[in-house]
C-alpha cells in the first residue's frame, strides 16, 4: 500500500514538471511580433508601439528575473493587459496560447505589473489634473468650442466597481444596490482624458464626501481671480466651482435650457466611464475584482492610465453592447441629493444664475 502511494505520488510530480516543462516551451516559443496588429490590439488594448513605450516606463519598475528560466517583463506585462482587457478569472488568462502560465503565476503578474503602474511617478505623467491657467484654459477652450459653455475643466462623477466581499470592514463596501463596491471618482475633461480619480472609497460612502475630501475642491477654491466650473449632478451640492442642475426647471425657460446644456456636457464623464469599462472589462460591475479593496483600488488606478495612454494614441477600444450599457446602469447606485450649508450654497446659486444669464445673452 505505501509503496502504491509512493509511486502515485512521483507519478504526480512528474505530472507537474511536465506541465510546468511545456508551459515554458510555449512561453519561449512567444513572438508577439508575429502577432497580427489588429490581433493584438484586440488582446491587449494597446498599439504595439504603444506597448513598446509602456514597457520602457514599467519594466526598470518590475522586479528582476530571479532565476533562469523566470518570466521576462514583457509577457508579465501582456499576461496583465490581457487580464485587464478580458476581465475574466485569472485561469482563463493564464491558458491562453499567447502566454501559457500557472493561476499563481497570473496572480503574480498582474500584482507586480499593478504596482508598477501605481508608482507615483506614473501616476503623475499620465493623470493630471491642469495646475496653471494656461492649461485650465486650454481645457476650458476645448469644452466652450464643443458644446459652447465657457470655463468648464472637467466633468465630475462616480461609478460602482464590483468587489468581492472584504474580509475587514465589509460595511464600508456594501452599497445601496446590495453588493461590494469601490466607489469611484473621476474627473474628465472634453476629449476623455481622465485628469484625477479616487479609488480609496467603499461602496457605502457617498459621492458628495468623496468629493468633500477630494484635494481638487481645495485647489479650485483657491483660485483667485479665475473663473473655473466642474460640472456634476444633484448629487453634489452647489458651490461657486461646482454647477450642478436646477431642480425643477421649466422647460425651454432659462434654467431649463441651462439644464439641457448642462447635461450634454455632462455626459462626457458618462461616455468616458463607458469607454473606459469597454476597454478594461475587469471594471464591469456585472463582474467582480476578487482582491481586497487596497489591490482593486490598485488595479481602478492601473486601468486609468491605461485609458489615458490609449485615449492620447487615438487607439480605440471595443464599445459596449446595449446590454451591457444597461447592465451597468442597472447596477449603478442612485445619487441622493447631497445636503448643503447656506453661504456656500448662496454663492453656488449666485455663479450660477451669472452663467444661465450669459448663456441667454449668447443665444
Amino acid at each position: 500500500m505505501a509503496t502504491r502511494q509512493l509511486l502515485i505520488a512521483a507519478a504526480l510530480r512528474e505530472e507537474r514538471l511536465e506541465r510546468r516543462r511545456n508551459r515554458r516551451r510555449l512561453r519561449n516559443q512567444l513572438n508577439i511580433s508575429n502577432i497580427p496588429d489588429l490581433e493584438f490590439v484586440g488582446n491587449y488594448r494597446l498599439s504595439r508601439e504603444l506597448f513598446e513605450e509602456l514597457c520602457q516606463d514599467i519594466v526598470p519598475l518590475l522586479p528582476p528575473k530571479g532565476r533562469r528560466h523566470g518570466i521576462e517583463p514583457t509577457l508579465k506585462i501582456l499576461t496583465a493587459l490581457n487580464f485587464y482587457a478580458r476581465g475574466s478569472y485569472q485561469g482563463s488568462v493564464g491558458q491562453n496560447m499567447d502566454g501559457p502560465m500557472a493561476q499563481q503565476t497570473v496572480s503574480r503578474c498582474l500584482q507586480e505589473v499593478t504596482t508598477a503602474l501605481n508608482a507615483p511617478h506614473i501616476l503623475r505623467k499620465h493623470i493630471r489634473f491642469p495646475q496653471n491657467r494656461n492649461e485650465r484654459n486650454l481645457i476650458k477652450q476645448k469644452f466652450y468650442d464643443k458644446y459652447g459653455l465657457p470655463a468648464v475643466v472637467g466633468c465630475i462623477d462616480c461609478s460602482h466597481i464590483a468587489i468581492v466581499r472584504p474580509s475587514e470592514h465589509e460595511e464600508r463596501y456594501f452599497n445601496r444596490k446590495h453588493f461590494h463596491s469601490i466607489n469611484t471618482q473621476v474627473i474628465c475633461d472634453s476629449d476623455l482624458l481622465i485628469t484625477n480619480v479616487d479609488a480609496s472609497y467603499g461602496g457605502a460612502t457617498h459621492d458628495a464626501y468623496i468629493w468633500r475630501e477630494c484635494e481638487i475642491r481645495n485647489h479650485l477654491e483657491g483660485l483667485q481671480d479665475e473663473t473655473v466650473y466642474l460640472l456634476g449632478d444633484s448629487g453634489y451640492a452647489l458651490r461657486e466651482h461646482m454647477m450642478t442642475p436646477v431642480d425643477n426647471a421649466v422647460e425651454n425657460s432659462p434654467e431649463g435650457r441651462y439644464n439641457y446644456l448642462q447635461k450634454r456636457v455632462r455626459c462626457t464623464i458618462e461616455r468616458t466611464f463607458g469607454v473606459l469599462k469597454g476597454r478594461w472589462r475587469c471594471l464591469l460591475a456585472a463582474r467582480e475584482l476578487h482582491y481586497c479593496p487596497e489591490t482593486a483600488g490598485k488595479i481602478i488606478l492601473a486601468c486609468c492610465v491605461l485609458h489615458n495612454m490609449c485615449i492620447r494614441a487615438g487607439i480605440e477600444g471595443p464599445e459596449l453592447t446595449e446590454e451591457e450599457h444597461q447592465s451597468e446602469r442597472t447596477r449603478q447606485v442612485p445619487f441622493e441629493t447631497a445636503a448643503s450649508s447656506t453661504q456656500a450654497l448662496q454663492a453656488g446659486r449666485r455663479a450660477r444664475n451669472s452663467l444661465i444669464q450669459m448663456l441667454e445673452r449668447n443665444r
